[in-house]
């Protein structure tokens, strides 16, 4: 259970629809020289920026984005007629009970987002291709290195610690007290281990625990860098100090609060953690698959070969300028660079710089990418939540969202590679 700044304490959000901003966020964020207040281009990775401050009102008053990255957004299809807000589905007894439709760290869209920023919005217009077919289509099995056992990845894991521990149990690479018990199997997260749900800390606290006993059995637990990595770090480091976001002046501890961000996270949050996000890599390349946080070309920016982007993300942390921060955060919250007709060309370029015949990545829920999210429900049973089955095979074949929405009510992922037919 989370407590936020000024706010009851939250559990399991299933949130699909209806977002408010949350109490502790709905607050001015003011540099040392402007008053200027701050909203947000997004509820999920969002950027904030400049609005003119307003007569008699305590906080900004979000309006839908405009453009032609930030598609008209939809009435909230939880609201009932008389104003109320529709509860979540009831899950099957044994299963993780949800919280109301309102996520403590989502905000609503305001103004246009930056040149080059790509939004999420959890009723965002999606392509339901006929094309677009959740199946495996396995690329050609590659032998593990002498020594090593299986590969398996994990999508985003957004702080909800027990269901992560349940989808590793069921796996076999936990046992029943959590400990690693998958001998010399090796182990990726996709990135994104906090902010929105209700123990990010905890989340990382497991992985660092779980690395150490892997490796000691003769496998390994790694980790990739996610854009909300990044946003955790620059929120600790930078808080309130004012950086230019291509659109006005902005601040880490903005985007960190409407982005998810939990305050028993920030509290909890030691240099060890610190010191351990800010080593993670970016992208990898494992049995011919490249593992990726984020569906994004953007990678592209900062070299032509794997060890180049590494070397070049671990150097602008180190760093600790708040502009260049940002400037990387900003591009790795881009997405959907693989969805669309251009997306097997997209997915074939980064694998003809890095390496591997296909790419793995979390970042993006699967249910936008099938278009479930806020879908009309058909069998009239009520329940409307996102069906995620697995992991998501499109472009052709040639990329695998990892991304279950578990933020959403949806699933937490973790699936070995090669996926299997």
């Amino acid at each position: 259970m989370t407590q936020g700044a000024g706010q009851e304490p939250t559990v399991r959000t299933a949130t699909l629809r209806d977002f408010r901003v949350p109490p502790y966020a709905q607050v001015p964020v003011q540099s040392q020289n402007s008053a200027q207040e701050y909203a947000l281009a997004h509820p999920e990775d969002s950027v904030p920026r400049a609005i003119p401050p307003r007569t008699g009102e305590s906080a900004p008053q979000a309006v839908p984005a405009s453009g032609p990255d930030a598609p008209d957004r939809a009435d909230p299809a939880a609201e009932t007629a008389d104003g109320g807000h529709q509860a979540a589905p009831d899950r099957a007894e044994g299963s993780v009970p949800q919280a109301p439709a309102v996520h403590p760290g989502d905000g609503v869209p305001d103004d246009e987002p930056p040149e080059g920023y790509t939004p999420t919005e959890r009723d965002l217009p999606v392509i339901n291709r006929g094309d677009t077919v959740q199946v495996a289509v396995a690329p050609a099995r590659q032998p593990a290195p002498e020594g090593l056992g299986p590969l398996y990845v994990v999508g985003d894991v957004h702080g909800y610690l027990d269901e992560l521990v349940a989808a590793l149990t069921a796996q076999g690479l936990v046992d029943a007290e959590g400990h690693w018990s998958a001998g010399n199997t090796r182990l990726w997260f996709l990135g994104d281990f906090t902010d929105r749900g209700p123990d990010g800390i905890g989340v990382i606290d497991l992985v660092m625990r779980l690395s150490a006993e892997a490796a000691a059995a003769g496998g390994y637990c790694k980790a990739l860098m996610g854009n909300h990595e990044l946003l955790l770090i620059g929120a600790k480091r930078f808080g309130d100090t004012p950086v230019n976001s291509g659109a006005g002046t902005a601040t880490f501890q903005a985007a960190w609060l409407l982005n998810g961000g939990q305050k028993s996270d920030m509290d909890r949050l030691q240099d060890v953690h610190l010191q351990w996000m800010s080593r993670l890599d970016a992208v990898v390349e494992e049995d011919g698959h490249l593992l990726m946080h984020s569906d994004t070309t953007a990678y592209l920016d900062y070299g032509t070969t794997i060890e180049d982007v590494n070397d070049k993300v671990h150097e602008i942390i180190n760093r600790n300028d708040a502009d260049e921060c940002w400037d990387l955060f900003r591009k790795f919250t881009k997405r959907f660079a693989f969805r669309d007709d251009n997306g097997p060309q997209a997915v074939r370029e980064l694998l003809a710089t890095y390496g591997g015949g296909r790419v793995v990545h979390g970042h993006s829920p699967i249910p936008y990418l099938l278009g479930e999210v806020g879908a009309e429900d058909v069998d009239g049973d009520g329940n409307s939540e996102p069906l995620v089955e697995g992991p998501h095979v499109y472009a052709d074949g040639l990329a695998v969202a990892m991304d279950g929405g578990v933020t959403m009510a949806g699933k937490l992922l973790v699936a070995q590679l090669p996926l299997q037919a």
